[in-house]
């Protein structure tokens, strides 16, 4: 395969690196208009081949990924999947639902793979943490909550929900093998006069019925990436940041009385036990998504984060886009369903 990586900045080098290493991969080719980050990467890359715009690469490759501003993303996507192209695009999959739900009919019009780059569901920790809530270890889930904090770096384009917050969405998601039907979000503007640096969210879920909250902030003295999942039996903590202990599962939580207790007592008392880090065997998650994109690319399976997958994440992130705006709870049911055109199939046709 021959891949375009669109966007030599900060993700679109790291993609450059990655494929460089995958078997299949005969060329990275990069598109980008600013000369100095494509020399920059030939530095390292001699043999790049380098293109000002999309359309001019076109005839040259096979696949392209898209890592370029989120607003942008939509209409480069669209650009690729009409020549036939298959498209990884980065993090969130477009900047409105209809966009995001566009790019999905068009993919599956054209029999291309469209793939999102959600690397955390790559992601040996997120694995761990979706194992111990399918086998119940944690108990019944009680509540998530996530941080994801940092000073810096600020976007141009979309504020720090579109920005930070598909990570910890498609986290919560993927553990709970589900979608949210509604969601609220608050948000605040400091350093931007335009854009909110500071937000939180909260995710309601039917099935299993619980809730999520999300904080992400542009503007905090620690960076911060922890998921923390809350059961009745124990709970668990995942520390992207950890270097040896991504995963620490606490035998902690609350025991209620037997019978009837006095009104001066507390009606349920703590228990604390062991705390224990599982070992996970960590590989690379940008290294694992994008084998898996040209892997299904290639072979015409449908990858993990499909374009469904990225859809579901945009929905949640332009309905807390509106609870900001008119300060309210937003149904997710508000924004339009994916009705195919085509049969819902588990094998894409290969294009050649």
């Amino acid at each position: 395969m021959r891949v375009a990586v669109v966007g030599c900045g900060y993700w679109g080098s790291k993609h450059v690196r990655v494929l460089s290493t995958i078997p299949e991969v005969e060329q990275v080719i990069v598109v980008d208009p600013v000369e100095e980050r494509v020399q920059n990467l030939k530095r390292t890359f001699p043999s790049l081949t380098s293109y000002r715009s999309l359309e001019s690469a076109l005839d040259y490759v096979d696949a392209v990924v898209v890592a370029t501003p989120p607003t942008t993303h939509a209409p480069l996507a669209h650009t690729a999947i009409d020549a036939k192209k298959h498209v990884l695009i980065e993090k969130p999959l477009a900047t409105t639902s209809d966009d995001a739900l566009g790019l999905v009919e068009a993919a599956e019009n054209s029999f291309v793979t469209l793939m999102v780059g959600h690397t955390f569901e790559f992601n040996a920790g997120v694995w761990k943490l979706r194992e111990l809530v399918n086998t119940d270890e944690l108990g019944r889930i009680h509540y998530l909550d996530s941080a994801r904090l940092n000073l810096g770096l600020y976007q141009s384009d979309v504020n720090v929900i579109w920005d930070l917050a598909p990570h910890d969405v498609s986290i919560f998601n993927y553990v709970l093998g589900s979608t949210p039907v509604s969601v609220q979000a608050w948000g605040s503007r400091h350093g931007h006069r335009h854009l909110e640096d500071v937000a939180y969210l909260r995710l309601n879920y039917e099935n299993p019925n619980v809730t999520a909250n999300i904080h992400v902030s542009w503007l905090d003295p620690c960076k911060v990436r922890r998921v923390t999942v809350v059961g009745s039996s124990k709970m668990a903590v995942y520390n992207d940041l950890s270097t040896d202990e991504r995963i620490r599962i606490f035998d902690k939580g609350l025991v209620e009385r037997e019978g009837e207790s006095h009104l001066d007592q507390m009606p349920m008392s703590y228990r604390t036990g062991d705390i224990r880090s599982p070992f996970v065997s960590f590989e690379e998650p940008l290294g694992v998504q994008d084998h898996e994109f040209v892997r299904c690319a290639m072979d015409g399976t449908r990858p993990r984060t499909d374009g469904m997958n990225g859809l579901a994440v945009v929905k949640v992130l332009e309905g807390a886009n509106i609870s900001m705006r008119e300060e309210r709870p937003v149904s997710l049911d508000e924004f339009r369903s994916f009705e195919p055109i085509v049969e819902p199939q588990t094998q894409l046709v290969r294009v050649s």
